[in-house]
Parts: structure tokens; C-alpha cells; sequence
């Protein structure tokens, strides 16, 4: 799957919430961290779309932007995956 298929995915999903995860890696003193934060929450399919395509040309040189769906009063460790991102060593060199 590739990012298209994800993001088709979440937003057909039925969860109640669509949420879009930031991560990027950010420079302390010397060392190099990856960072993961929840950029924007909506209910709206619609929305999502568009606030995941204007963050992804505004800042796609600097962040990786992903597309969730959630469902309400649930705890998210329980599905089959849930809202997270990856940031291997690779991406701290």
C-alpha cells in the first residue's frame, strides 16, 4: 500500500474522527529527535482531505503527514493499528 491507498482508506473509514499525525525530526543542542504530535482533528471526511494536502505542500520538505480515522471511546492500542508514525535512525542522521 502507498500512501494514496492509506489516505483513501482513512477517509472512507467510518471512525468518527479523522486525525492528522506530524512527524518530523528536530534538533536539540547536537542530538537529533523524532517527534510525532496530532496536527488537526475533525469529524468532517471533507476536511481532513483538504487540511492533509494543503499541510503536505506547505511543509512536505520538512514533516511526513499522515491520515487517521478514530472512533470514539476507544482505546487505540486495541486495533489492528492506530494513529502512529515511525521515525527510524536513518531519519536522525
Amino acid at each position: 500500500m502507498n500512501d494514496k491507498d492509506y489516505l483513501k482508506m482513512a477517509l472512507q473509514d467510518d471512525g468518527n474522527l479523522k486525525i492528522i499525525l506530524k512527524g518530523y525530526v528536530e534538533t536539540a543542542d547536537t542530538e537529533k529527535l523524532g517527534v510525532v504530535g496530532v496536527v488537526y482533528i475533525t469529524d468532517d471526511p471533507k476536511k481532513a482531505e483538504q487540511k492533509y494536502y494543503e499541510l503536505n505542500a506547505t511543509n512536505a520538505d520538512e514533516a511526513y503527514y499522515m491520515l487517521y480515522s478514530c472512533p470514539l471511546d476507544t482505546f487505540l492500542p486495541s486495533l489492528g493499528h492506530y494513529p502512529s508514525l515511525e521515525i527510524s535512525k536513518e531519519d536522525l542522521v
